[in-house]
């Protein structure tokens, strides 16, 4: 058992470690420490009972012991006190508590006689494990230079042309890229179980059913099809079906030329090559970003290979029991080792960026969780208010703002890494995560508001071009 956390408090608690995620917490509070929970337990009782002689809530606490029985006082005293004693202690020892605890009272005060004792609890809970963090100063990570070339700049240049195609119908076969419109019906055995009319759908953009695509292509304006596929959503699910494709017409894309007439519908310039030069200075934008990112990620697969991150396996168990439960499974459900390694990866991964996170001191400010707050409601299509206001009475408050947290800390962690590209050449990445003298000059303020938009986990958008 470890050494008491502070001998001259009346309250003592000491930590024994059985695992490297788990801890047992002793507590010793004496009877002076529970006097006033006691007294405040008295007072609830004798309001609550009713005595021949005693108006209700003027009963004596001697009364109340003849009565009643001081055990039960000291029940309702102990039941209420004990959550306070343990968040306490585990300030005191520095834990940082995952879960709920398993608690044991082993002793409680005089039940009888003279008042006094001691009450003496034990509680048993997962804890973060001491994470050590490799030196950072250390840390060389590599990206892909930003090059961009003529390719680059006719692609973007094609997907902005895409918006303002039209589609013109054609006589002949289906091919790769067309749109077309199509009639589905799908069966299983002699049951039609779902069957679709005029719907339109591009050859080739896999967003439907297996089959379909291969199916498509060849086919001509009144022709139909069958194959087979395995459902992915309904009550059929994982099941084969036999489905018929009919196809009643065939359009391709025509894309406007790209001139000068197209820049001045397309963007705010009047000309093609102002509008190529405009896209060049979009891609190279988006190809730095991307820098941003994969040096992101190349930090977190660093962390993950040089530091040990225990993981507390009944957090774990808990979180794929809940997992399971959300989709409707039984406990022992052979996909709860499917998810093993996964959900073990993403809770290493938590606690990982949650050492890292006070290491680099990050903090969210109000701002920053306001702005997540409003985009994650917008993203649900749920009113700003009322998504705040369901957070916070569900407490999920404090979890936004670790997550927040946890994304901040690697961008504050990669100024102090050195970043390369192939050929060795620094890369700056400080429009994405700032500096330390930028932080300072705004007193820590905005504390790197843009770095949640600029490391997110998505490739920019091809769309957002010249306009």
């Amino acid at each position: 058992m470890g050494i008491p956390n502070d001998w001259r408090s009346p309250v003592k608690s000491a930590v024994e470690t059985l695992e490297p995620t788990r801890v047992k917490l002793t507590v010793e509070a004496p009877y002076e420490e529970l006097k006033k929970d006691i007294d405040a337990a008295y007072r609830e009782i004798a309001g609550q009972v009713s005595i021949p002689g005693f108006r209700r809530g003027k009963v004596p606490a001697r009364i109340i012991d003849q009565r009643i029985g001081r055990g039960a006082v000291i029940e309702q005293a102990v039941n209420a006190v004990l959550p306070r004693l343990y968040r306490d202690a585990i300030v005191a020892n520095d834990l940082k508590a995952l879960g709920s605890p398993d608690v044991d009272v082993t002793e409680v005060p005089a039940v009888s006689g003279p008042p006094g004792g001691q009450l003496v609890f034990t509680a048993e809970v997962d804890v973060r494990p001491e994470i050590v963090l490799p030196d950072l100063s250390k840390v060389t990570l590599e990206v892909e230079a930003v090059e961009v070339t003529d390719d680059d700049v006719e692609a973007r240049l094609t997907s902005l042309r895409e918006r303002f195609a039209t589609l013109t119908g054609v006589d002949r076969p289906a091919r790769d890229g067309d749109f077309v419109v199509i009639d589905l019906l799908a069966t299983i055995g002699e049951e039609e179980i779902e069957s679709v009319s005029d719907i339109s759908y591009q050859v080739g953009a896999g967003t439907m059913i297996d089959g379909l695509d291969e199916a498509l292509v060849g086919m001509g304006a009144g022709e139909q099809k069958t194959f087979t596929t395995r459902l992915v959503a309904g009550e059929h699910a994982d099941e084969e079906a036999e489905v018929a494709v009919t196809l009643t017409a065939v359009k391709e894309r025509e894309l406007p030329d790209a001139d000068d007439e197209f820049a001045e519908l397309a963007s705010e310039f009047d000309t093609i090559a102002e509008l190529r030069e405009s896209l060049r200075t979009s891609v190279a934008a988006d190809k730095a970003a991307s820098q941003a990112v994969a040096a992101r990620e190349a930090l977190l697969v660093h962390l993950r290979e040089n530091t040990d991150v225990p993981v507390p396996r009944r957090i774990v168990e808990a979180e794929i029991k809940a997992h399971l439960e959300r989709e409707g499974k039984d406990e022992d459900d052979a996909h709860g080792e499917e998810i093993r390694e996964e959900t073990e990866q993403a809770l290493r991964d938590q606690l990982l960026l949650d050492v890292l996170a006070e290491a680099q001191g990050v903090e969210v400010t109000q701002d920053e969780l306001l702005q997540y707050l409003f985009t994650t409601a917008q993203r649900y299509g749920m009113d700003p208010s009322e998504f705040i206001t369901f957070a916070d009475q569900n407490g999920q408050i404090p979890a936004f703002v670790a997550e927040l947290a946890r994304n901040k800390s690697l961008a504050v962690a990669l100024r102090e890494v050195r970043v390369q590209d192939g050929a060795g050449n620094p890369v700056d990445l400080s429009a994405f995560i700032g500096s330390d003298e930028e932080e300072a000059a705004d007193d820590g303020d905005d504390d790197v508001d843009d770095v949640a938009d600029a490391l997110v986990d998505e490739e920019p958008d091809a769309d957002d071009d010249a306009r």
